[in-house]
């Protein structure tokens, strides 16, 4: 393809629509003051690619500090990694032969995290690692309060990880503790008591783990709209906020503490029309 809609130095009103346009001194902004937050608050960044899907991007976060990427799907691993992404975080439970063939080729390629809640997918995993003659890290997930997946929080948690550590191809990473209700809960202080509580259990599992001689590397989660609140709590160690970079209007919408919007983060992404 030869269209395009506009170039560098062109002028807006030159610019062919409708036509998805990054402001780059936002976007620009966006990522240097979430480095700056990460490496303040003494935790490492993994964005989540959702947000915008492209190695390009993940390349920028990764430039400014972030240590990889995490996204939802094998195939969106595959982009990224083939976009030079050589870190990356299925946060997501992946099942079938054929994905999880796909998973583990991939591993062969670039370190490749993903995420479980039961056992027999474990058993999968591995096996498939042991077709590809790869590795893969593999993190328990625990369900903090969002209802959608992952274990309950405790002893389901450990005996994951007892199972995982037994497998020749799977390496225990952690625990995957991300509360996306949380996230857009437009009161400050209420936000914060929905971490709060998500930490409690997220530290009882830890706990739990290194009782029974686990060394929880990472616990990671999080998001635009809570992470400064998992980093408070010193129970997190990575956290996986993604939209800050395009920062969409909803998140606006959340309050701060002093009750106003939240606007640390600028709107960069937009359709001209």
């Amino acid at each position: 393809m030869n269209y395009k809609p506009g170039e560098i130095g062109m002028h807006i009103q030159d610019v062919d629509t409708p036509a998805l346009i990054l402001d780059l001194d936002a976007f620009e902004h966006n990522l240097n003051l979430m480095s700056g937050l990460m490496k303040k608050m003494g935790v490492s960044h993994r964005p989540h690619a959702k947000t915008h899907k492209s190695p390009v991007i993940a390349r920028k976060q990764i430039a400014v500090g972030a240590v990889g990427q995490c996204c939802q799907k094998v195939s969106e691993a595959e982009i990224l990694v083939a976009g030079g992404v050589d870190n990356v975080l299925v946060s997501n439970q992946i099942v079938g032969r054929k994905k999880l063939d796909r998973l583990a080729g991939l591993a062969c390629q670039a370190n490749i995290g993903v995420c479980v809640d039961d056992a027999q997918n474990i058993t999968d995993i591995n096996d498939a690692a042991h077709r590809f003659g790869s590795s893969i890290d593999v993190l328990v997930e625990v369900d903090i309060g969002a209802g959608r997946c992952g274990v309950v929080p405790g002893a389901p948690a450990v005996e994951l990880a007892k199972l995982i550590s037994e497998k020749t191809n799977l390496n225990f990473a952690g625990l995957q503790a991300y509360q996306g209700r949380a996230q857009h809960i437009r009161g400050f202080t209420e936000r914060k008591v929905a971490i709060e509580k998500a930490a409690e259990l997220v530290k009882y599992t830890v706990n739990l783990l290194g009782e029974a001689g686990f060394n929880c590397r990472l616990v990671t989660g999080g998001g635009t709209g809570t992470f400064q609140f998992e980093a408070a709590t010193g129970v997190w160690n990575e956290l996986q906020a993604g939209s800050y970079c395009f920062m969409d209007a909803d998140y606006c919408l959340n309050l701060n503490e002093e009750g106003s919007y939240f606007d640390t983060f600028r709107n960069s992404l937009f359709v001209l029309s």
